[in-house]
């Protein structure tokens, strides 16, 4: 099974990373054909059309994120709405390629505010491309850190288990 992790905050410091990061190096302990695609890297190009062409971090991306069964998607808030960096990157998918894939989501705000509506929004993007999405979305506030790294044992737990409960279905619509 090919799995993508994707970090969906464009900030070159962003906490999503982190999170995402840390969801990366545990799928990669079950599953090494694992690829991580950081937003933060700033390597994804502005989608400009069909007909430009695109640098090469941007055509691995989406053909990372088509060729993958389980996406594993890491999103912060942003003005009540998930990252706009994930938006334009779903621009470069072809929704053809991608039907009964399954994806698992971590959602990162500042504080308890708008989780579900952005889950809602992330699921209806995953709808259109016909992918399955596990309906247990993990939401995380950036209390979780200190020092730059996950210091909340409870939150890694909820990664972990979102990512074990993701592949499982993924799994099992493989049969």
């Amino acid at each position: 099974m090919k799995i993508v992790v994707i970090s969906a905050s464009p900030r070159k410091t962003a906490n999503t990373q982190i999170i995402m990061k840390y969801v990366n190096e545990y799928t990669k302990s079950k599953n090494p054909d694992t690829k991580f695609i950081n937003l933060s890297d700033g390597e994804i190009e502005c989608y400009r059309g069909f007909d430009v062409e695109y640098n090469e971090a941007t055509k691995n991306a989406a053909k990372d994120i088509m060729e993958a069964d389980v996406w594993l998607i890491g999103s912060p808030i942003y003005n009540s709405f998930f990252s706009s960096a994930l938006k334009n990157l779903f621009e470069y998918v072809d929704y053809k390629k991608t039907e009964g894939k399954v994806a698992g989501m971590a959602i990162l705000a500042a504080g308890n505010i708008g989780f579900v509506d952005v889950q809602t929004v992330i699921t209806q993007l995953l709808s259109y491309f016909r992918v399955i999405t596990n309906p247990k979305a993990v939401y995380l506030t950036t209390e979780i850190f200190t020092d730059n790294q996950i210091s909340n044992e409870d939150a890694k737990n909820r990664l972990k288990e979102m990512v074990d409960e993701t592949l499982q279905l993924a799994s099992k619509l493989k049969k």
